[in-house]
């Protein structure tokens, strides 16, 4: 029989990383906020629709969660029918979210004394990477239970990194989005400057490819984005709200430690970012 696994929200990442899993040939099971999004996963994939995040994770080995914020985490973790009811002392419970250290850490202690391990392990890489199994995940937790988990996540990653104990991989992620954002911004800007001068875009991209100026965001994303300007419309690569949701939490965490972000600032308030 083939290992029973969780996974809980199936969003634009949540999604094709429970598929991977399903391709892998383990017996997934799915929970979503939105039921009819879980039962068209299970119809597609060939796994099972909860009803619940706890009879989901109801005798899984692994219990993975990809969710919005804070509050969707608690929610299927401890709240009414949550997954920390139902999970037996030797499971493992992975966070993919993107949320708060503090929260990272308050579960890590709840799971401990419940028995079990949790990973706090957001990942890096976009739907492009979720859609590829090519995502990069930076772990916060013990490192026993990082390499029991470690066959799971190969399912649909292909860099994972123990950062340090429980809501290190939030606080590794933070630095990710800082970087990210303002590369971000600079790329608009920068595209926006070559729109109005009538640059060629795809020289431009294949200089900018070999310059110091190369990114990922300019790889992947600049074509689409230079594309929307010629089209009239703003120059953005989408997905706006999740990135301005994660620089709050880094500059929430700056204002903890004491520092100043005001590059990271500036960008959280400008129109169009992300």
């Amino acid at each position: 029989m083939a290992e029973r696994v969780a996974f809980l929200g199936l969003g634009v990442m949540g999604a094709p990383m429970a598929g991977h899993l399903a391709a892998a040939g383990l017996e997934v099971v799915v929970y979503n906020r939105t039921a009819e999004k879980a039962r068209a996963w299970a119809a597609a994939h060939g796994g099972h629709a909860a009803p619940t995040p706890g009879e989901a994770a109801d005798g899984a080995t692994f219990v993975a969660a990809c969710v919005l914020d804070d509050a969707a985490l608690r929610a299927v973790t401890v709240g009414t029918g949550g997954a920390f009811e139902a999970m037996g002392p030797d499971a493992v419970f992975v966070d993919h979210s993107t949320v708060t250290a503090a929260l990272a850490r308050t579960l890590g202690k709840d799971a401990r004394e419940r028995g079990f391990a949790f990973l706090d392990a957001p990942v890096a890489g976009a739907v492009e990477g979720a859609t590829k199994g090519a995502l990069s995940a930076m772990v916060g937790g013990e490192a026993d239970a990082l390499e029991k988990a470690r066959p799971f996540l190969s399912c649909y990653t292909r860099a994972v990194r123990l950062m340090g104990p429980v809501g290190h991989g939030q606080l590794a992620k933070m630095v990710s989005q800082i970087v990210q954002a303002t590369t971000i911004e600079g790329l608009c800007e920068g595209l926006r400057f070559a729109h109005a001068s009538g640059l060629n875009p795809e020289r431009l991209m294949a200089a900018l490819s070999s310059a110091t100026a190369r990114s990922w965001w300019q790889e992947t994303r600049g074509r689409q984005m230079f594309a929307n300007l010629d089209a009239g419309h703003h120059v953005e690569h989408g997905r706006q709200g999740l990135l301005l949701k994660d620089l709050a939490i880094c500059l929430t965490e700056a204002r903890r430690l004491g520092i100043g972000l005001p590059v990271t600032g500036v960008v959280s308030q400008l129109p169009g970012t992300g």
